[in-house]
């Protein structure tokens, strides 16, 4: 299906039409099931490419597949991931400490744990967008958003504007939408930042490896496919613009040769500085609603945190579950709605988020006798239940 050049609205008296900004994957979950009941759906994405070739592996614990099963896409997911369900910690040196099993916080009949490539995600998700019906424009913004009791008047980018009953706003940890509609939350550095890359899996890579130590605070990998991995060493933050974009190859090659085990032939192909990402670690949790009159924030717009339980991607896209829900009432879409969302969701994300920040502040203050085994197990155990 073409992405629609314009957004045509329903007769008087039809469903009701939604805009959804941003395209990733709560804003593309949200869409889907919105669709799906029945109501018009116009969706936004600031990428001309909607991010379909950004990123290197995703970790998926079963909460996301749940979510993912709930969208229709968890077919595809399982063909193009890789499942596994334990995780193993060893030395430096490689040398295997102990292995846990994972929870299955999707439920018995969902793998505890699937990596993939993050594109390939982001190319399933989008395909079930297109397949939704619903309008897409690429390329585009919302300039300004005006409110009345109703609906949301909204200017786009290209000069066009539209009426809707509701705009939900899914555009990332740096959402412009949070601040235009007065949330000054802003995302904060948690002091930690990662290097990420995309290599060849090697044989005997089955799961998740961390090592904690060594030259970086975390070193680990997960696979993402048959012959895929990525790769991760989490170190200190530093300042970003001092690090030349064309040595990044050679600054994670470096923390990476502290490491062995398989490390060395995931080394041998850290050399392309283009392959290698380099991001902070932020966290944000906006308190007290998570909107503003028809505005409503999800996923990363709304609270984000360091990748230490791999609960980022299954919090944004649970967002979505419970939004769509609530959505699908028959309820007015008014504060009431739109304040027990929030009031539904926040003592789940507030428990991820502080404990995602804990595990990072407990290797930041070198913390050696830190319950962190035990405060992984009571967090997943949580997220057994749905949300």
């Amino acid at each position: 299906m073409a992405d629609s050049p314009t957004f045509p609205r329903p007769p008087d008296g039809e469903a009701p039409t939604v805009l959804v900004i941003g395209g990733g994957a709560s804003g593309n979950a949200i869409t889907i099931l919105l669709r799906r009941a029945g109501v018009n759906v116009d969706l936004i994405e600031a990428s001309p490419d909607w991010n379909a070739t950004t990123g290197s592996g995703i970790t998926l614990q079963g909460n996301a597949l749940r979510v993912l099963r709930e969208l229709g896409v968890w077919k595809q997911v399982e063909a193009s991931g890789y499942a596994f369900g334990s995780l193993g910690v060893t030395a430096p040196d490689g040398t295997v400490l102990f292995v846990a099993e994972d929870i299955r916080t999707g439920g018995e009949d969902l793998p505890a744990t699937l990596g993939m490539q993050r594109p390939q995600l982001q190319r399933i998700l989008i395909d079930a967008v297109r397949a939704s019906g619903a309008g897409i424009r690429l390329g585009t913004t919302a300039e300004t958003l005006d409110q009345d009791a109703d609906g949301v008047s909204v200017r786009f980018s290209d000069g066009t504007a539209g009426r809707y009953e509701l705009v939900i706003a899914a555009d990332g940890l740096g959402s412009a939408t949070r601040a235009a509609i007065g949330i000054t939350d802003k995302p904060e550095p948690t002091g930690m930042a990662i290097w990420r890359i995309a290599a060849p899996r090697p044989a005997s890579v089955t799961r998740t490896d961390l090592v904690y130590g060594g030259p970086a605070y975390i070193a680990g990998y997960c696979p993402t496919g048959a012959d895929t991995l990525y790769a991760y060493l989490v170190e200190a933050c530093r300042d970003r613009a001092a690090i030349d974009p064309a040595a990044y190859a050679d600054e994670m090659r470096r923390l990476a040769q502290g490491y062995g085990g398989v490390w060395p032939e995931i080394t041998a192909h850290i050399t392309d500085p283009r392959k290698v990402n380099y991001t902070w670690f932020d966290r944000l949790l906006v308190e007290g609603s998570w909107h503003r009159g028809r505005v409503v924030l999800v996923g990363d717009a709304a609270h984000c945190c360091p990748p230490t339980l791999a609960q980022g991607a299954a919090m944004s896209l649970e967002d979505a579950v419970v939004l769509a829900e609530l959505l699908s009432t028959g309820r007015d879409w008014g504060d009431e709605l739109l304040q027990a969302y929030y009031d539904r969701r926040i003592p789940r994300v507030r428990t991820v988020v502080e404990a995602s920040v804990q595990i990072g502040q407990w290797q930041l203050d070198g913390v050696r006798d830190a319950d962190m085994a035990g405060l992984i197990g009571r967090t997943m155990t949580l997220l057994k239940e749905r949300p």
